[in-house]
């Protein structure tokens, strides 16, 4: 595959799904490229609960939203001077994730959530892979699966109350932490989001965005994407036969259509057996570049995570601006056992068999290349994996 190519292919316009606000933001991060302002319903309604400024005194992104009297969970709904008072208002503090977790599938995406949540700075998040950016708020859990039930940003919000109420605790002098509690910061850790995205609208721009990669050929080593669908008759001769198939359909594409295209196209993930373009991370990457600046995203390799973990979790802290551990946390933290692991009933299947991994090595390697020139980082070649 000529990977020159492939990346001399012209730039397709961008397509956002923002309020109008923002547009001026958008433009500043592109200035060279067409924007197509769309607003769909979802977004619409978005947009009239979460404000476009937060409370400066807090680090996550937080403001106090009006409860109706009608409410049950409106402690005040039946104080008198509520009912007969119309500027009487009840608050409640809101937050949105202040990090995200984008990335990718079997990457160590959870594995690094729950580390994350020992630290007192972030252990007041309760979910770690809501999938609501990309699926759940449009009504799907599943695009392949068809519409099912929206669910709405508030029900995405009460994920964060947790956070909310102890950073509330922090405003009202009521936390024995003081001011340490509005240091509190939010996040999630929804896998699909940096490449499941069938409408880009992320009303946060001072987020912080966290991808977990690892070499693409290397997620298929155990064959992981295969096993996660349990598919029947699984065995490394098979599972070579539909790598084959797939690159095959995928090349079909590219035939007809651009790589983005090709990448982000739905019908196809869904036909082709094994998800090759999971591991096209630089498409998905360039795309995020777009939104937010450089410097609010970090990228990671699983290896680097699993041979130096203190290392890996300290440039995680520092990225997020959270202070030290303790060293009774830290023991804690490096002790805990891995997260999501391959399960004990498939690992007598075995590696993938030698003709599959020159196949899959040779189809990603392209976009190894764009991936570690973008990063300017030659460790996402993968050479010495």
């Amino acid at each position: 595959m000529n990977h020159q190519l492939l990346f001399s292919m012209k730039v397709e316009p961008t397509i956002f799904y923002h309020r109008p606000t923002v547009l001026y933001t958008l433009f500043q991060y592109l200035p060279c490229c067409p924007v197509l302002l769309i607003l769909l319903p979802p977004s619409l309604q978005l947009f009239s609960i979460i404000p476009r400024h937060f409370l400066p005194s807090i680090k996550s992104p937080c403001w106090y939203e009006e409860l109706s009297g009608e409410l049950s969970m409106d402690p005040y709904r039946k104080n008198l001077f509520t009912l007969r008072s119309k500027s009487f208002k009840t608050l409640r503090l809101r937050c949105l994730p202040y990090f995200y977790i984008i990335g990718q599938p079997k990457c160590g995406t959870t594995d690094l959530f729950h580390r994350l949540l020992l630290h007192p700075e972030v252990k007041f998040n309760t979910m770690k892979e809501p999938h609501w950016w990309t699926r759940k708020r449009f009504g799907y859990i599943r695009f392949k699966d068809g519409f099912q039930e929206s669910f709405p940003v508030e029900d995405y919000l009460d994920l964060f109350d947790l956070a909310a109420h102890n950073i509330q605790a922090g405003i009202s002098g009521n936390s024995s932490g003081g001011r340490s509690a509005l240091q509190l910061i939010t996040g999630e850790a929804s896998a699909s989001t940096m490449w499941d995205n069938q409408a880009w609208s992320y009303v946060h721009p001072g987020a912080k965005i966290i991808i977990m990669l690892r070499d693409p050929v290397e997620r298929y080593c155990f064959i992981l994407d295969y096993l996660y669908f349990k598919m029947a008759n699984k065995s490394a001769e098979d599972f070579h036969l539909k790598v084959i198939e797939s690159v095959q359909l995928f090349k079909s594409c590219l035939s007809e259509r651009s790589l983005r295209s090709c990448v982000y196209n739905t019908s196809l993930s869904n036909t082709m057996p094994v998800r090759l373009n999971l591991g096209m991370y630089i498409v998905f990457l360039l795309d995020w570049l777009t939104v937010f600046h450089r410097e609010q995203i970090l990228v990671l390799r699983l290896e680097d995570y699993a041979a130096s973990l203190k290392v890996t979790i300290k440039k995680v802290f520092d990225f997020l601006s959270v202070g030290p551990l303790s060293k009774q946390a830290e023991a804690a933290l490096t002790k805990r056992p891995m997260s999501n692991t391959r399960r004990a009933a498939d690992r007598n299947l075995g590696p993938m068999l030698p003709a599959t991994r020159d196949l899959l090595r040779e189809f990603h390697q392209p976009f190894n290349h764009k991936l570690a020139s973008v990063l300017d980082n030659k460790a996402f070649l993968w050479t010495h994996t």
